[in-house]
């Protein structure tokens, strides 16, 4: 039977072109991180670095006890911080090719292609995501070698979490790349937003009883480095918010940076965030 003129056929077409369009954005991101080998060593061995150097110099001074009365060593408390920072690094580097796109012409390209600006995020923070999730993984490898073991169904809900922090933190650096125009604005950003929103997350150091305890209630890092300790060691921490309400903060924090990510991108994208 032959389909009359008013038969709803457009929106099938539609939702294959957007996938195709997210598909193609994200493949293109995960081949372009993979043939730039600076980036893979940027990003992942500069966090080793500091979870080494950290964990060595500090080991001999930090002892948390536990409910089972063994102590945490250094290296095991800063590990989670380690996996949430290789998350940030990715994800905000992955960020940084919208502005390389806009200088070379080709984010003008997909803006005038007959796709949906949505399409055009998703893909870009789809395809930082999953190249953040790869090294986060990567590392979490790392961590049998410091005596933290986990199961198999632990292990898919680290690597799920994982993936929910990487689309956060990939969607805020879209949001911040979007409304820049150099690099160098970037790094300047990261230097007095991101990193400090790293370091006042518990990621570093425990929560203290000052000041720093309300920065790290409302920092949204709190829930996601709070959340990974949780689930890779499976004690109480009395200290830290519990496993829901981690999991409601994360996932409301990369719900929200994508929505503020797809209404950035129905708007202009000159202009520089710092001027």
């Amino acid at each position: 039977m032959t389909p009359s003129p008013s038969t709803p056929t457009v929106p099938t077409a539609s939702l294959t072109g957007f996938a195709l369009a997210v598909w193609t954005l994200c493949q293109r991101e995960l081949v372009r991180f993979f043939r730039q080998k600076n980036r893979v060593i940027g990003a992942f061995g500069q966090p080793i670095l500091f979870w080494l150097l950290f964990g060595s110099g500090f080991g001999s001074s930090f002892r948390m006890p536990t409910e089972n009365g063994q102590a945490m060593n250094y290296f095991q408390y800063y590990f989670p911080g380690t996996l949430v920072l290789i998350i940030l690094f990715t994800s905000i580097f992955a960020t940084i090719s919208i502005i390389e796109d806009r200088r070379e012409g080709f984010l003008q390209a997909v803006l005038v292609a007959p796709v949906s600006r949505f399409a055009l995020v998703l893909g870009k923070v789809l395809g930082g995501s999953l190249i953040a999730l790869a090294q986060g993984v990567l590392f979490l490898f790392l961590g049998l070698t410091i005596g933290i073991s986990f199961s198999p169904w632990q292990l898919l809900a680290i690597v799920a979490y994982l993936l929910v922090i990487a689309v956060g933190l990939t969607a805020l650096g879209f949001i911040l790349a979007w409304r820049l125009d150099s690099t160098q604005g970037f790094h300047a950003i990261m230097s007095v937003f991101l990193l400090p929103m790293w370091l006042l997350s518990g990621a570093f150091f425990p929560a203290s009883d000052n000041f720093l305890a309300y920065i790290l209630l409302v920092n949204p890092l709190t829930y996601a480095v709070a959340g990974l300790r949780r689930l890779l060691y499976g004690l109480p921490f009395p200290e830290l918010p519990s496993t829901s309400v981690c999991l409601f903060v994360t996932v409301g924090f990369a719900v929200f940076c994508l929505m503020i990510a797809a209404w950035s991108a129905r708007r202009t994208t000159e202009g520089d965030l710092l001027s």
